[in-house]
């Protein structure tokens, strides 16, 4: 079952449970995809929606002062992957990247990025690689 799927059977059942703050999280998803080129998405490209949605609503809670989590963010991040942790792409990038081929450091991180795929934030991987 794709992501996509999954969002839509929780919409469902969200409606059936009467769950009315899942239920609205999960139509504005629905809502993104249905701006989509595609009716179909990809895992990735689901994703990449949802990342941007979180992404937006911590920038608009931190310009009103509120505080940063919300149950809107906590549903939305309920369907991003588990994320790498910083030693875990500081090991990674240690085993892995050899330095000398490339002209600066921040060129590893298209072959960081590609390994980690959605499982890393490309801010993340940025200071792990400006430490180095």
């Amino acid at each position: 079952m794709t992501l996509q799927e999954q969002i839509k059977k929780d919409l469902m059942q969200a409606m059936k449970n009467k769950d009315v703050e899942k239920k609205n999280t999960l139509r504005v998803i629905m809502g993104e995809f249905a701006r989509a080129e595609a009716k179909t998405l990809s895992d990735d490209e689901v994703i990449k929606i949802v990342k941007k949605m979180v992404k937006s609503e911590r920038e608009t809670l931190a310009q009103s002062g509120q505080a940063a989590d919300s149950p809107y963010i906590d549903i939305l991040e309920s369907y991003l992957p588990q994320m790498a942790s910083d030693e875990d792409l500081s090991q990674w990038i240690a085993e892995n990247i050899d330095f000398s081929n490339y002209k600066n450091k921040m060129q590893a991180m298209k072959d960081i990025m590609a390994h980690f795929g959605t499982a890393a934030d490309g801010s993340r991987v940025k200071a792990i690689l400006q430490k180095m």
